[in-house]
């Protein structure tokens, strides 16, 4: 009767455990709870598997009222609840039960470690694993991933060093640390060393010395490395393959990056990422988005870098189109708020010329960090937006995020683009006195500029004279862009003197110069100038202006009429040609820049190419949309007045993206007020 009693209750305990483990396996902690309840005398085993599983499902305090309950613990429990604390982001409650432990042993330290290191309090952590009364090799391997990872890897590589026994892990873990900070050629110096001490390298290393290749442009220690992977079978993990792919894509052998994942038989989101930023990075940005498509239609949810490179993608092709059709997938997988996805997306719309979508976007983010207040701050910059510019970095202190040189260089750009001499002056003063960022080069860029374009060529050129580091070309180029803006020769041809100094071949600074004696009648310097061009072998950059439909790029140069659809086009300007006059227009003939009778002069300004571009997108699109224009040159003066009349006749908004900044012309006026 006894032993009846025994099997049975041995049965039901067996019973039990069997259906609770199930209910966690499946996540299902309620109906696990229930189960657990029942049995009569829990074992610290059962208590501590239910404890884990609650940490990991993010359910602390159902975790510690469970420890708090148990009357046996054991090292492990204690172990598990710690871990369980570090998991769940409490270092401070995970400290206290650390330091209540009655006794511990190697993995109770090293779990404290690397809970630390997790927080990037690498200090006490530091601390503590030289208090341990033992190391094993994980402690170690634990402390050596932890240097790395929080950007102290020379520390990390002593450690190393003095390692007692090394295994695999310390290996790859030193070898990832020292690519990921930078050090892609000491990673694969120190593999070599692994590869000499006999130490088998695992799918992990192999993943590693890939991504250190990858970043080295090592092609040769890539492709060894992809025959040992081959002959050891490791070809089939989705690191390696992952990392193949972007090897491959780095050295700019897209195609094999394209075998590899073709071959691969288990794809996941990591490896339809790496495909499609292999293609971004190869600016085959038509077929990254193809890779999109694809990966969407068949059921693969794209993460975070999937968005970033696909929006990237979107920015390279000027796609405004597609780039809002992925917007539409971000908003269904309820991502709108996170904070990478948005940075990209805020970048996108900026660049491909709808800065209102942007700050929309920027207003959606959860948590913003510098990237985010950097993006829109740029953004708005670029679109003649100063006085947002500057409202926005006034939020970004108040919100208590740190600025960076990158965020003044921006607030500096958005002076300059909008005219705001004082406000300039007053910020550069103000980045000189701000002890964690010392003035870089292109502050002093964009100071010159700002004073350039106020007519304060004089005191830009006393700027760049007194700087406390060596101008380089562009900003002497700066100089002389706003020396051709206020038709100043004198300053111009010391400015032009400099630049050729620095840069002999600068065919900006030749053309600059040479539109600048042309305005002023002196034909003789410009055919100078044509002659020296010639002479040094300089070709100029010609001018040419695009518009992106449909996913189709359809691009104009000067006078050209080589496009299918040009009788409408020049039907269409010479439409709007009649009406410009009513407006009272009268071509500026400074800006036709050759010695030629005033009807040629006319007849060139008339089919510049962005006017040929306009032409186009009005007989090509809907009317009322608005007309995007990408321009690789600066705008025109006469262009600029001319666009603003057409904003108004044909009732569009026109963006045009010179090579400096956004115009938005709307019913006969210009975002930039004039100035640019």
């Amino acid at each position: 009767m006894g032993d009846n009693v025994k099997y049975c209750t041995k049965a039901m305990s067996h019973s039990y455990r069997t259906l609770l483990s199930n209910h966690l396996k499946n996540q299902r902690l309620d109906q696990a709870r229930v189960i657990f309840d029942e049995i009569p005398s829990p074992d610290v085993h059962l208590c501590t598997m239910m404890i884990a599983v609650y940490a990991k499902n993010d359910r602390l305090t159902d975790a510690f009222m469970l420890f708090e309950r148990m009357a046996d613990r054991d090292i492990i429990s204690w172990n598990s609840m710690i871990k369980g604390c570090l998991e769940c982001g409490d270092l401070t409650l995970a400290r206290r039960l650390f330091d209540e432990m009655p006794e511990r042993n190697v993995v109770s330290w090293t779990t404290m470690v690397n809970g630390y290191l997790k927080f990037g309090i690498v200090d006490v952590a530091e601390t503590l694993f030289w208090n341990m009364p033992a190391r094993d090799v994980a402690a170690w391997n634990a402390m050596i991933y932890g240097y790395c990872r929080n950007g102290r890897v020379e520390k990390g590589l002593k450690l190393f060093e003095k390692m007692p026994c090394r295994n695999v892990i310390s290996w790859t873990s030193m070898i990832g640390g020292l690519d990921q900070n930078g050090m892609s050629e000491k990673s694969l110096f120190l593999f070599g060393k692994m590869m000499g001490s006999g130490v088998e390298p695992t799918s992990s290393t192999f993943a590693c010395v890939l991504t250190a290749c990858a970043n080295a442009i090592d092609f040769n220690l890539g492709v060894q490395v992809h025959g040992h992977v081959l002959k050891l079978g490791y070809c089939f993990g989705e690191f390696i393959s992952a990392s193949l792919i972007t090897f491959y894509s780095n050295c700019k052998e897209v195609k094999k990056a394209h075998q590899v994942f073709n071959e691969t038989l288990s794809k996941n989101v990591v490896i339809w990422t790496a495909l499609l930023t292999g293609y971004d990075l190869n600016c085959k940005h038509g077929d990254a988005l193809r890779v999109f498509s694809d990966m969407i239609k068949m059921g693969f949810l794209p993460n975070q870098s999937t968005f970033t490179s696909a929006f990237n993608s979107c920015r390279g092709l000027e796609s405004l189109d597609k780039g809002k059709e992925i917007h539409t997938v971000v908003i269904k997988l309820g991502l709108e708020a996170d904070v990478f996805v948005g940075n990209s997306l805020m970048v996108m719309y900026s660049e491909c010329g709808n800065v209102n979508d942007a700050v929309a976007v920027f207003k959606t983010i959860n948590e913003k960090n510098t990237v985010s207040w950097n993006s829109i701050i740029v953004g708005c910059s670029q679109h003649g937006h100063g006085i947002w510019a500057l409202i926005l970095f006034n939020k970004m202190i108040r919100a208590c995020v740190d600025p960076d040189e990158i965020t003044f260089t921006g607030l500096l750009s958005a002076c300059s683009h909008s005219g705001m001499l004082q406000k300039g002056r007053c910020l550069f003063e103000y980045i000189s006195q701000y002890k964690p960022i010392a003035l870089k080069l292109q502050h002093y860029a964009c100071m010159v500029d700002i004073l350039g374009r106020n007519g304060k060529l004089e005191e830009a050129e006393e700027l760049i004279k007194n700087m406390p580091m060596k101008a380089n070309s562009m900003i002497w180029l700066s100089l002389l862009s706003s020396c051709r803006m206020h038709s100043n020769l004198e300053v111009a041809e010391r400015a032009a003197t400099s630049t050729f100094d620095l840069e002999p071949y600068c065919s900006a600074a030749y053309v600059l110069l040479s539109n600048l004696y042309a305005s002023a009648g002196r034909w003789t310097d410009v055919s100078r100038m044509r002659v020296k061009m010639k002479q040094v072998g300089v070709v100029k950059q010609p001018g040419s202006s695009w518009v992106v439909l449909k996913g189709m790029r359809h691009e104009f140069i000067s006078g050209d009429r080589s496009h299918p659809l040009s009788e409408k086009i020049i039907e269409k300007l010479d439409w709007l040609g009649e009406k410009l006059k009513q407006f009272g227009y009268f071509p500026d003939q400074r800006f036709a820049l050759h010695d030629v009778d005033d009807e040629q002069k006319e007849e060139m300004l008339s089919y510049h190419s962005e006017r040929l571009a306009i032409g186009f997108a009005l007989v090509s699109t809907v009317e009322g949309s608005t007309i995007t224009v990408m321009k690789n040159l600066r705008i025109c003066g006469d262009c600029h007045f001319v666009i603003k009349l057409i904003s108004k006749i044909a009732g569009r908004e026109i963006v045009v993206r010179d090579n400096s900044r956004f115009h938005h012309f709307r019913n006969g006026i210009c975002s930039c007020g004039d100035y640019w």
